[in-house]
């Protein structure tokens, strides 16, 4: 969430640098609120001083004067004109929080401008694209050749978008997480948590998912839980409407679930396959940092989830996003995408956002200075160590031998306790 007050002060400005996000957005109304807002606190202030001095002189007059019965009924008048105020104060609050829960997070300078994906600036390659000498296959052709994906079956079980992991097919996802937390907390400074797999409204609408992203959400109903749609969001509110010691951060966290979005917005893009499911792993790295080390803690992630791209072996480009791709939270995104040879695209696994103070402010999570007079909001900074389906993926796409085999990269050959998936 954007600071109102900054915003009241400057809209213009904020309208100028939300737009460079390509969103034709109209402040006026939130200005108009707040000073609304502002105005009824201070005659909310100035009634209750005058309740109070009132209050005062009735003490010193006579139970059975005048003075005394004009008191009474000032106190009254008084009071209900502060009830008044209080309850179109609350509306408008009201009125105002919902507003600004639809407003996106302002791009970093340095974010590139731009309007879609196309607009996306390649920083840089990393690794080797697989010198294959035969044609290859996408990974849905090679799952369903070694039968260890069932596409068919999952959708009978559930629905379109889910698939069913089989033999060493399950056994790859498995120690793909399994991996990737290893690497992220026996090397890499990170706590591994193991969150809720179900969140409550209040935890959606702090991490910025509810109310932009409802429709992509699965609600149970009855119960007012939402499925994860990612680690992010039990990862936000660890710390929800708490104040951190300065000396405890940097805060790093890793955490392993299972995802469920409605992908609402996908368009019948990448439908195929596992790229685009409607459940699926991750593992998100999660940082809490002080404002002025949160561009050194994004690269600290940055290279902590390009670590497993390189220990895999695998051929993959580093983003960043322009503004008219930036996520809703985001202040400056990373994407990491890996080459696929069987489809011929690169595709994203993996994305290291900076959200600045955004999320910190809707959750209430602040630290407190040794020397500050007042707590400060925190930084987060989210991102998947790889999400791990589409992991799954690049290895089935880029270790496809001629033969139909499929060979483990070595950094997994422990987990998997085999070296090749056989034809």
């Amino acid at each position: 969430m954007l600071d109102v007050r900054q915003l009241s002060k400057d809209a213009d400005a904020f309208v100028q640098q939300l737009g460079r996000r390509g969103e034709g957005l109209d402040l006026s109304e939130v200005v108009a609120l707040d000073k609304q807002r502002r105005a009824l606190i201070q005659t909310s202030d100035s009634l209750r001083h005058r309740q109070k001095e009132a209050q005062k002189e009735m003490g010193k007059a006579d139970k059975k004067s005048e003075a005394f019965a004009q008191f009474r009924e000032e106190m009254k008048a008084v009071s209900n004109e502060i009830k008044a105020t209080t309850e179109t104060l609350r509306e408008v609050e009201e009125q105002l929080a919902a507003l600004m829960m639809l407003l996106p997070n302002v791009p970093s300078a340095d974010c590139p401008d731009g309007k879609s994906e196309d607009d996306n600036v390649v920083i840089r390659y990393e690794g080797e694209k697989p010198a294959l000498d035969f044609e290859a296959k996408a990974h849905w052709d090679v799952a369903e050749q070694l039968g260890i994906l069932d596409f068919e079956r999952g959708t009978k079980v559930t629905g379109a978008r889910f698939t069913v992991y089989k033999g060493l097919g399950a056994r790859l996802e498995r120690a793909l997480i399994q991996f990737m937390l290893d690497l992220h907390t026996d090397e890499g400074d990170y706590t591994e948590i193991l969150p809720p797999f179900l969140v409550s409204e209040a935890s959606m609408l702090a991490a910025g998912q509810f109310p932009k992203f409802r429709d992509d959400a699965f609600e149970t109903g009855k119960d007012g839980f939402v499925l994860v749609p990612t680690a992010e969001v039990p990862l936000t509110n660890l710390h929800r409407d708490e104040i951190l010691d300065a000396e405890s951060l940097p805060v790093r966290y890793a955490a392993y679930t299972p995802c469920f979005r409605r992908e609402a917005g996908s368009h019948g893009r990448d439908t195929r396959g596992l790229i685009r499911q409607h459940q699926f792993q991750k593992v998100e790295l999660y940082h809490y940092c002080a404002p002025e080390d949160s561009e050194a803690e994004h690269q600290r992630m940055l290279r902590s989830a390009e670590e497993v791209l390189r220990r895999l072996g695998l051929h993959y480009r580093v983003v960043d996003l322009c503004t008219g791709d930036l996520g809703f939270g985001a202040t400056r995104t990373y994407d990491l995408e890996v080459w696929l040879p069987g489809m011929q695209a690169y595709r994203e696994i993996s994305s290291c956002s900076n959200c600045g103070d955004f999320q910190a402010r809707r959750a209430a999570i602040r630290y407190r200075a040794p020397e500050a007079k007042k707590p400060s909001l925190v930084h987060t900074l989210n991102g998947s160590g790889l999400a791990v389906g589409r992991t799954v993926v690049a290895i089935l796409e880029n270790y496809q031998q001629a033969d139909g085999s499929v060979v483990i990269p070595e950094a997994l050959r422990p987990y998997m306790r085999a070296d090749v998936i056989p034809a």
